[in-house]
Order: C-alpha cells, then sequence, then structure tokens
C-alpha cells in the first residue's frame, strides 16, 4: 500500500522544495498519474476515474494511465486538494462544498436551494456555469477536468424525523469545511460541526454529532445508516463534485496528452451519471431495508430559513452573475 505520510509530507513541503522530484507528478517517460478519492471502491466516483485510466491506456498504446488510490487511503479530501496543488498527487476528486473558501466560484453550486433537480443542476454543470466554475482552479496551481454530480443533499440523524427547522434545535450537525454550510446550519437551529467525511461514521456511534448530511448514495456506501436511523428529505443543496488535476502534472505532460486527458476527463461526466443514476435507487432501497425511517419536509419553511444566507452571498459581484445563470436554467 502507498505510504500515505510520505505523501503527506511531500505535498506540505513541496512549496519550499520545488525542485525536486515529487511522488505523484507525471513525468516523461513514466506516464502513471495517481489519483485519490475518499469514496469506496465500485463508487461512481472511482469507477469514473478507472474508466478515464482504461481510456487513456489504449488511447496511447498504455503510454498513459492513472493508478487510483480510493477509500480515502492517502488521507482527507483537504490533504489531496493540497497535495495536487503542490504536485505530490496528480489527479483528485473532491466535494465543492469543502473547496468553497478557497475557490469561491464553487460557492455558487452550494448555495440552498439554487437548483430545483438533478436535470436543472445537469444543465448548468453541462455549459457556461460549469465552464466557469472551472477554470476558476487555475490561479492556485490546479485545474478543473470535470464536475460530477452528486444527486441531492439531505439531513440525517440519530434522534428524530426533522420536518422543520423547528426540528433541528440544538442537534449537532457535521458540515464540509464551508462557511456556507456552517452558515446554513445556524440558521436551521443547529450546531454545526465541521468534519472530514472520514471521521462521520465514528462520530455519529460516539454521539459527537447527532446528525449529517449528505446525499443517498453515500449515506449507503458509507454505512452511516447504521448509526443514523432517521432520513429527511430535505434536498437543500445539490453541491456536486469535481475532478480536479495538479497544474504541474499538465505542464509536465505535452500538448496532445493535455488535451487527451482533458477531453477524457469530460466524456467520463456521462459515464459517472449512468452509474450513479442505477445505483441511487438501489441504495434507497439498502438503507430502508435495514430500518432507516424517511420523512419529507415543509420546504418552505427551510426555504424561508435559508432566505438571509442567499441574499448575502447574492451581493457578492462574483457569485451573483452565475447564480442568475443558474436560475435562468431552472
Amino acid at each position: 500500500m502507498m505510504d500515505r505520510r510520505r505523501f503527506l509530507a511531500a505535498g506540505l513541503g513541496a512549496a519550499a522544495c520545488t525542485a525536486l522530484p515529487l511522488p505523484g507528478l507525471a513525468r516523461p517517460g513514466e506516464g502513471v498519474m495517481t489519483a485519490t478519492d475518499v469514496h469506496v471502491d465500485g463508487y461512481p466516483t472511482v469507477e469514473a476515474v478507472k474508466w478515464i485510466s482504461e481510456t487513456l491506456e489504449r488511447e496511447t498504446g498504455g503510454r498513459l494511465r492513472i493508478r487510483l488510490y480510493h477509500s480515502g487511503q492517502l488521507g482527507r479530501e483537504a490533504d489531496s486538494i493540497d497535495m495536487a496543488r503542490f504536485g505530490a498527487i496528480d489527479i483528485t476528486r473532491v466535494y465543492t462544498g469543502g473547496l468553497n473558501n478557497a475557490f469561491p466560484l464553487t460557492q455558487a453550486l452550494c448555495l440552498p436551494y439554487v437548483f430545483d433537480s438533478v436535470a436543472h443542476l445537469r444543465r448548468a454543470l453541462d455549459g457556461s456555469v460549469g465552464n466557469a466554475v472551472l477554470k476558476g482552479f487555475e490561479d492556485r496551481g490546479l485545474a478543473g477536468l470535470a464536475i460530477y454530480d452528486s444527486g441531492a443533499r439531505c439531513f440525517y440523524n440519530t434522534q428524530r424525523p426533522l420536518v422543520t427547522p423547528a426540528d433541528m434545535q440544538g442537534l449537532k450537525f457535521r458540515v464540509p469545511a464551508s462557511d456556507i454550510f456552517i452558515q446554513l446550519l445556524r440558521l436551521f437551529g443547529a450546531n454545526p460541526t465541521p468534519l472530514s467525511y472520514g471521521a462521520v461514521f465514528s462520530s455519529l456511534e460516539t454521539r459527537l454529532i447527532d446528525g449529517a448530511e449528505n446525499n443517498m448514495r453515500s449515506f449507503n456506501s458509507s454505512r452511516h445508516f447504521e448509526a443514523a436511523r432517521y432520513w429527511s428529505q430535505s434536498e437543500h443543496s445539490y453541491a456536486p463534485d469535481v475532478l480536479l488535476v495538479s497544474q504541474r502534472t499538465l505542464d509536465a505532460l505535452s500538448e496532445r496528452d493535455r488535451a487527451l486527458l482533458r477531453d477524457v476527463s469530460r466524456a467520463s461526466v456521462k459515464v459517472m451519471r449512468e452509474l450513479w443514476d442505477a445505483s441511487e435507487a438501489e441504495a434507497r432501497t439498502s438503507v430502508a431495508a435495514h430500518g432507516v425511517a424517511f420523512n419529507d419536509v415543509d420546504t418552505a419553511a427551510f426555504h424561508a430559513a435559508a432566505k438571509p444566507l442567499l441574499d448575502d452571498y447574492l451581493n457578492r459581484d462574483r457569485i451573483a452573475p452565475l447564480y442568475r445563470q443558474i436560475r435562468d436554467l431552472a
């Protein structure tokens, strides 16, 4: 197995050692790029990156391929962002909620109730909105390859059904390290607790937190349903995932290989979506069979509670135009 400490040390120390070869960098003659994902083997984003690798290998006669470390083998998403920026790894799949503070354009995709449905989300991601967000990574040593949608995010918890924001009063909910999600949970009356994705299961079991929010596919694959038995269909966010590549990796590739990597990555979105659509209903059936209780919510009440946050972000010059473009596609 990959030495995680070696990767972390390389990523965090790279800024001071930029002249040294880094372990994940795709160098001429090697052709093996390293990719990470915190999700388990078989998850749609994991399988999409595998497809990218297979396609690159086929198109280049084996000259280019990807070595993928799934299930958080190389650490948290926050770690992988820094490692990619510094060239210690090449490619990482990251949830946009964890990117909001460092890459402001991702905020437009994470605002509450900005998308009405998966179809609405996909229309936005496939057009100028998605292109603008991907381009926004270029200022800090990264490049956006593709945006993978990940369904509706809803609340789940260990205590009770949540019908209105009042039912969340005093409960501790895990959120990503994003100002948007921290502020949103406070407006809903909950106590937001920023934690890494990998820490959620143990935190639910030990009652460090009472609940979290995520999509149905992740709720199932992470087995959070074993500790949290209440699922509330809030659909408060459709925040997607992003596939990022180190700018150092792109610079080390030939112009032709750079174009190929970008084209194949964009093509992988269709692969990911097909896998997602096929597995989401199965995930719901699976958690229901394990005794999870489902309930609908008072959507109007949650909308009203979230309005101050939305008004705040719509006063920001870089976010308001993207928001209007998204809503025009509703």
